[in-house]
């Protein structure tokens, strides 16, 4: 490790003066460092004379490639450290749609003063609810349902929420209260934009109302904050659960009651099959005992 942080810092420095200063070591210190690492690769690395020090194109080449592994090896260290630093013994990187409500944080506060597992968050885009968690770039994310497919489990279900309409303020529907679902078919509905499956991306817009007529949707969105801002244009409408609609802080945006659907808008905590952890399942049972004030798993379905 220190070789390869000497080398690092000696391709940006190009000097064995500097580098050494910011490694905190001599100058003949460096010079060891890169022999070692010299003789581990089997080749020269770094050509130095009294002119001026750069690397050779072998060099150039492994630095490159080294680079990205020993950050990403340095962030690991770092991370462990945190952790340690806290007192905590793991951490759950999970994904999220826009924005966590107040029971979920809490549910997090709770699983990290009980349990000592830290949450780590990140927002995931709209329409790319799954790849992050298939990838392991996440432990587990809160997506919107349903989810069919064998590789992922669903931990907790949310209780279901109503859809509603956000149209612009200005817009002929916004003096209502309650629209239609049928009503759809003369707006143009935006959709997310990513790689989720064809039944999920349904689930989020349909493709018609419940008696036939086409829903148009000619425009996609990455986060709901894009989509707002976009029906504020009055050139298109958005269909979002009540929680997201319930913060909303835009003046130049409604959102209406839809009537019709077939089923409501639901949550729903994933994560790979094959990656359960116990702190997953505590994550899990939390959410349960938060959101029924049960502290049995009941009806949780994992």
């Amino acid at each position: 490790m220190q070789e390869i942080e000497c080398l690092l810092t000696l391709a940006e420095e190009l000097h064995f003066g500097r580098t050494a200063t910011r490694l905190g070591c001599s100058q003949s210190r460096v010079s060891q460092l890169v022999a070692g690492l010299e003789r581990r690769v089997g080749v020269r690395l770094v050509e130095r004379t009294s002119r001026r020090v750069q690397l050779t194109r072998f060099g150039a080449q492994f630095v490159g490639e080294i680079r990205p592994a020993y950050e990403s090896l340095v962030t690991v260290f770092d991370r462990a450290h945190e952790r340690a630093r806290h007192g905590v013994l793991r951490q759950l990187r999970i994904g999220f749609h826009g924005s966590v409500g107040e029971e979920v944080t809490e549910t997090f506060r709770r699983l990290r003063a009980h349990h000592d597992v830290a949450m780590a968050l990140s927002e995931i885009p709209l329409g790319s609810p799954f790849s992050a968690v298939l990838d392991s770039r996440l432990d587990a994310a809160v997506v919107e349902l349903p989810v069919q497919e064998a590789a992922l489990t669903v931990g907790f279900r949310f209780p279901p929420q109503d859809r509603l309409l956000a149209v612009a303020a200005s817009h002929p529907l916004a003096a209502a209260h309650r629209v239609h679902v049928e009503d759809l078919a003369g707006l143009d509905i935006l959709h997310p934009t990513g790689d989720a499956p064809g039944h999920g991306m349904a689930a989020r817009v349909p493709p018609t109302t419940p008696a036939g007529a086409a829903i148009r949707s000619t425009r996609g969105i990455t986060s709901a904050e894009e989509g707002f801002a976009l029906v504020a244009a009055e050139d298109h409408a958005m269909l979002v659960c009540r929680p997201l609609a319930e913060r909303v802080t835009r003046s130049d945006v409604r959102c209406l009651a839809v009537d019709g659907f077939d089923a409501p808008s639901q949550l729903g905590l994933i994560w790979r099959t094959d990656r359960s952890t116990r702190q997953l399942a505590l994550l899990a049972q939390l959410l349960h005992e938060e959101f029924t004030g049960d502290a049995r798993l009941g009806q949780l379905q994992v």
